[in-house]
């Protein structure tokens, strides 16, 4: 019997770390007492083993194995490349 495994698409917000990034998943809610739909925005530690993904790229992560003490998702496939504008100091004027 195939399992299904929850799978999630968001945008990667931190790659500073080996082989792990931090994906934000917007979710919309609504507000209990108002009835006004709202976006949630929750971030997962997944597991990035070639060190593939950049900051803005949106992914689709799928669950698995405990893989660390906050690491439950991988990075199933990159689906856009996002671009990201580096700005250097001398460019910035007050």
């Amino acid at each position: 019997m195939k399992e299904k495994r929850k799978t999630r698409i968001g945008r990667v917000i931190n790659n500073r770390m080996d082989k792990t990034v931090v994906v934000a998943v917007d979710t919309p809610k609504r507000f209990p007492k108002y009835r006004k739909a709202i976006s949630w925005e929750i971030k997962y530690k997944a597991h990035d083993e070639k060190n593939e993904c950049r900051i803005g790229d949106v992914v689709r992560i799928e669950e698995t194995r405990p893989l660390s003490r906050h690491k439950r998702w991988r990075i199933a496939e990159v689906i856009t490349r996002g671009e990201v504008i580096e700005i250097q100091p001398k460019e910035i004027t007050t």
